[in-house]
């Protein structure tokens, strides 16, 4: 296959762009805190109380890989996790105040870890771009 031929192919680029965001995560954003823990610090501190298996559904993980991140997260002292008083089988989520300031610190980094990465795109390109990968993602 060429690499015109590989060009074309939507794998192909998919695994390049990922190639791209870690390595310009790891050198902007954090070498410590991974994109997939960022994204849990964030939707926990927007919906303190929210369960395990939310946090893997809305992050698309499966239970034993979103069970690690929140583990991970809690040795750091990130994120807490609670047996929910409404029903005792399910954890309840919630963020410290190392959380917070976190994700206050990564926040702005992640926002000039997307500016340098779409940077060859005009603003119309980078809207139409998170549109066609929601749609692709469904």
């Amino acid at each position: 296959m060429s690499a015109a031929a590989a060009d074309e192919r939507l794998g192909f680029l998919l695994r390049r762009a990922q190639q791209a965001h870690l390595a310009l995560w790891n050198e902007v954003v954090s070498a410590e805190v991974t994109s997939v823990q960022f994204g849990a610090l964030d939707l926990i501190a927007a919906e303190p109380g929210s369960s395990q298996a939310q946090l893997g559904r809305e992050l698309d993980l499966d239970r034993s890989t979103i069970a690690d991140v929140v583990a991970r997260l809690e040795r750091r002292g990130l994120v807490e996790r609670a047996r929910a008083d409404s029903d005792r089988r399910r954890n309840a989520l919630s963020i410290t105040e190392s959380g917070r300031a976190c994700l206050a610190t990564l926040a702005p980094r992640v926002e000039q870890m997307d500016a340098t990465l779409t940077h060859r795109l005009s603003a119309p390109e980078r809207t139409e771009l998170r549109h066609a990968l929601r749609s692709l993602l469904g």
